[in-house]
């Protein structure tokens, strides 16, 4: 099974190991690293890919410099590129920012683009991590860095496409308004996972903050919010569709 970390050090890629006919490759393309496993070497075509959807956002906020340093929804039209207009939908859903679904829009829009082309394909973007799969994988949590503590979710085959993507407010270079140590968020979607997990973070203080991080993950269910891991301090818990596991 492959262990996708998610954690502040990119170490954590090390451990990442391709099952049987699959490869592992990266691809950066300006701030853009991603990890990707998939059946064959793809690295050039989505390197390529990869500029062209930068490109459209880029372009986009030439224009539109708000969607770049809104810290709330921002409304875009319908003539706006498709991951745009995505990631302003995920933002107005979760309350927040559009560029808080920036790496789960990336992820996707390579994930779908080149699933028929590969049907296992696995894009890991700076702990946001979006799969196409007909096996069983495991997402793994880094939730204690201190002490490499570890809890993994367990995703079932069949159960494809899958977003994982987390928050952290003392993890990572992510942008967060919560002091909470991760935020994991199970989602159909990358782009409404991406904004959820920051939105949920930002709520998230102390450990006292955790029931109404849950409520509110509830409350964002009837968007395609499937489920949430929280962790803050020495407390964790959980919400909806999280099979949780141990790792070594």
């Amino acid at each position: 099974m492959n262990k996708f970390h998610l954690s502040t050090e990119r170490s954590y890629r090390d451990s990442v190991r391709p099952q049987d006919g699959e490869v592992r490759f990266q691809v950066a393309v300006e701030q853009t690293d991603l990890l990707i496993v998939a059946e064959k070497d793809l690295q050039v075509e989505i390197a390529s890919y990869v500029s062209m959807i930068r490109g459209e956002i880029k372009n986009w906020i030439m224009f539109h410099p708000e969607f770049a340093v809104s810290l709330s929804p921002v409304d875009v039209p319908d003539t706006a590129p498709e991951v745009v207009r995505a990631m302003a939908r995920a933002g107005g859903v979760c309350d927040v920012g559009p560029m808080a679904a920036v790496a789960g829009a990336v992820a996707q829009a390579v994930g779908d683009r080149f699933v028929g082309q590969s049907p296992n394909i696995l894009v890991e973007n700076g702990g946001d991590t979006y799969l196409h799969s007909t096996r069983e994988r495991v997402v793994a949590l880094l939730a204690e860095p201190d002490s490499g503590a570890r809890v993994g979710l367990r995703i079932e085959a069949g159960s494809f496409p899958v977003a994982i993507c987390a928050s952290s407010g003392t993890i990572g270079h992510s942008l967060s308004l919560g002091a909470g140590d991760l935020v994991a968020v199970r989602a159909e979607d990358a782009r409404m996972a991406d904004a959820a997990a920051t939105a949920l973070c930002n709520l998230l203080k102390s450990e006292a903050d955790i029931d109404r991080v849950l409520k509110r993950a509830r409350e964002l269910a009837e968007f395609g919010l499937e489920g949430v891991f929280v962790q803050c301090d020495q407390k964790i818990a959980a919400w909806g569709e999280l099979e949780l596991v141990a790792l070594d």
